[in-house]
């Protein structure tokens, strides 16, 4: 019999809970073992409330490419034209910071060959289209709309994850850095729109 109170819902958020405490490798390290110990039951009791953990790492994925898009549509409310790149890079970087397993659980593209991820791929997708937007209110043609999004993400994802796993050693400020790789980044991108 499940444990009072536990299902999927409830499932899941233990699950984040443990992806949580794993810091920035907590969404790889993730088992059902580690979830089943925080919600005392054996692992098997987990069945009768997720397919197994493919589909339970899914459904963390989902919520934490969720929270990413929000904290991107939040920034939207706020920050409008050439305030919107730097604004978003300042959100993603706040994000992972806070939250490095949720971070890494939005990353990686597991999910483009995974036939059951339908949910978790059209939520990437608006998460995406969102960076889009931003790119675009700096003028950057649509034959290079693509490239730009592309570049906002490794830029800004690369010194993320250096700095997440203490790549930044030397005693010079790191959020001047930060500042300087986006505004290198953002004034790549308007030189697009007139050249």
């Amino acid at each position: 019999m499940p444990r009072a109170g536990l299902d999927r819902a409830a499932v899941v958020d233990l699950a984040l809970a443990v992806v949580d405490d794993g810091g920035p490798t907590g969404f790889a390290d993730l088992t059902l073992a580690a979830v089943a110990a925080r919600a005392g039951v054996a692992v098997p009791s987990l069945y009768k409330h997720v397919a197994g953990l493919p589909a339970l790492r899914r459904d963390v994925a989902l919520v934490c490419i969720e929270q990413y898009g929000d904290a991107l549509r939040s920034v939207r409310r706020v920050h409008s034209g050439t305030d919107l790149v730097p604004a978003m890079a300042r959100a993603i970087r706040d994000l992972a910071r806070r939250s490095p397993g949720r971070y890494q659980a939005v990353q990686g593209a597991a999910w483009v060959h995974d036939p059951d991820a339908h949910a978790v791929r059209e939520a990437s997708i608006r998460v995406v289209d969102e960076i889009a937007d931003a790119v675009t209110a700096l003028g950057v043609p649509d034959d290079r709309r693509i490239d730009a999004v592309r570049a906002v993400r490794a830029a800004v994802h690369g010194f993320v994850v250096l700095e997440l796993d203490g790549g930044f050693g030397m005693p010079d400020d790191v959020d001047a850095s930060f500042d300087f790789l986006v505004a290198g980044l953002v004034g790549g991108l308007e030189r697009l729109s007139v050249s």
